[in-house]
């Protein structure tokens, strides 16, 4: 099936062809094109020319546009899955939860579309601003390039272009060459809306036209979601312009004495496994007190041994292949390796092509890939500790921070992590896998900078303007 990319407001094609595979199968299922020079540049001119055409967009317009896209893409909910598990390898089921957030992430940027910021200040705190006042108004910031990953290639998607066009900011995609056809399929919906055309384009590129996107000034923002390593470098190339980044994590979840394991067992599996482990916030690394250490260990590695592994396309698979087999051929390096220095593998272990079964280890140390690195794969590391602080200090024991975990009802031990912990969030009788769409996202250290969730990323995508009036001479 053919998918054209959307530059400037048209589809249409280039002179260089893109197969997009499923990782499962490793058959072509999609073919679109990458986009080349002149393309980029017609894209970005485009842009430029309807800044002031986006702002001028009144509240309920942005809305308007926003609501019906949110509804057709529940429309439009099983098509999405299906080219998810096709492009992706997502499981089918796991698809359709991600196309339902989607849907709730546009739902939320229309409503927070109806209440930007603004204030009025009064300015007389001091002598000489006597009978002065100011209004404060926010601004769209201008052009906003959008870098996203492969992995929730819908919803991280909506996360950058949901709150853009709710602040009134142009915006030009580049998706993951591996996984473009869900951000083409959105483009299809958006160009049926009364969005100025030029305020969107979805740009699949290679790396040396897409760090255009980077150092090009006439782009206000960048926004950004994938590894460190790329991240921090597009920071230090940006130039002048804002930069958000949504980066790694190396998730970690306390288990305490008095957590209730019928429900953290099944959620930690979840955790751990969801989408084969390709999240940033994949429950990587587990930390039980010694006293329920062997009851959960058992629960868990049982319910990991239940879980259903095989085609993305297919209803009942929980877990399927990683995105490329080189990743698959990476994750099966650490674990060998881990292996060799002492680490005891519970279950899985093993490869077949992309796909790599559910793994989980103990015996670990802190200084072993597959603890201290983002695994991005079914990989679970699960250690017994004896005191909550060594707990806390084992999970900061990260160069990432983005979220962490705690199953215990002792209020104390919760504000203790809470206080403690170098994440971006905490989650309570949660796994940190947990997300809602709505809630700001992101992290510390080398998880990033700036917040996602569509309020959070409106405010990165403003500029406050301030206007003073002296209204001290009366009639």
């Amino acid at each position: 099936m053919q998918y054209p990319i959307y530059v400037g407001g048209s589809f249409t094609d280039s002179e260089q062809s893109l197969d997009v595979v499923n990782p499962f199968s490793g058959k072509v299922c999609y073919q679109t094109s990458l986009a080349n020079d002149e393309q980029f540049e017609q894209a970005t001119q485009a842009a430029e020319a309807v800044k002031h055409d986006m702002q001028q967009l009144s509240s309920y317009q942005r809305y308007e546009i926003l609501m019906q896209i949110s509804a057709a893409i529940q429309e439009a909910r099983d098509e999405f899955a299906t080219i998810m598990a096709n492009e992706a390898g997502k499981p089918y089921t796991t698809a359709l939860a991600e196309v339902d957030r989607a849907v709730q992430t546009f739902l939320v940027a229309a409503e927070e579309s109806k209440r930007l910021p603004g204030e009025v200040l009064s300015l007389d705190w001091m002598a000489n601003a006597a009978g002065k006042h100011a209004i404060v108004e926010y601004f769209p910031v201008g052009l906003v390039a959008a870098i996203t990953p492969f992995n929730f290639p819908l919803n991280l998607v909506a996360h950058k272009v949901a709150p853009a066009i709710a602040a009134g900011c142009p915006l030009v995609l580049k998706p993951a060459s591996s996984t473009p056809v869900c951000s083409l399929k959105l483009a299809q919906i958006i160009d049926q809306t009364s969005l100025p055309k030029g305020a969107f384009s979805v740009l699949p590129m290679n790396r040396q036209i897409g760090n255009k996107l980077v150092t090009d000034d006439r782009y206000q923002l960048l926004t950004f979601t994938g590894s460190a390593e790329v991240g921090w470098l597009m920071k230090k190339n940006s130039g002048k312009k804002k930069v958000v980044l949504e980066l790694g994590g190396n998730a970690g979840l306390i288990i305490e004495a008095d957590a209730d394991l019928d429900k953290a067992v099944p959620k930690a599996v979840v955790g751990g496994f969801s989408y084969a482990g390709q999240s940033c916030i994949h429950t990587q690394r587990i930390f039980v007190h010694e006293t329920v250490f062997d009851d959960f260990l058992s629960l868990y590695v049982d319910k990991v041994q239940q879980l259903v592994v095989g085609d993305s396309l297919s209803p009942e698979t929980a877990v399927s292949s990683l995105i490329d087999e080189n990743n698959a051929q990476r994750i099966e390096d650490w674990v060998s390796e881990a292996k060799q220095q002492g680490a005891t593998v519970l279950c899985g272990g093993q490869r077949n092509g992309s796909v790599y079964l559910p793994t989980v280890l103990t015996d670990t140390r802190p200084d072993m890939k597959v603890v201290k690195e983002e695994a991005f794969a079914p990989v679970v590391v699960v250690e017994k500790y004896s005191d909550f602080k060594q707990a806390v200090d084992w999970v900061n024991n990260s160069a990432y921070g983005l979220q962490a975990g705690l199953f215990s009802h002792d209020s104390r031990k919760i504000r203790y992590a809470f206080t403690h912990l170098d994440v971006g969030g905490l989650t309570i009788n949660e796994v940190p896998t947990f997300r809602a769409d709505h809630m700001p996202y992101g992290g510390v250290k080398d998880s990033g900078i700036g917040r996602e969730g569509p309020k959070y990323a409106i405010y990165d995508m403003l500029e406050p303007r301030v206007l003073v009036q002296d209204q001290s001479h009366s009639f």
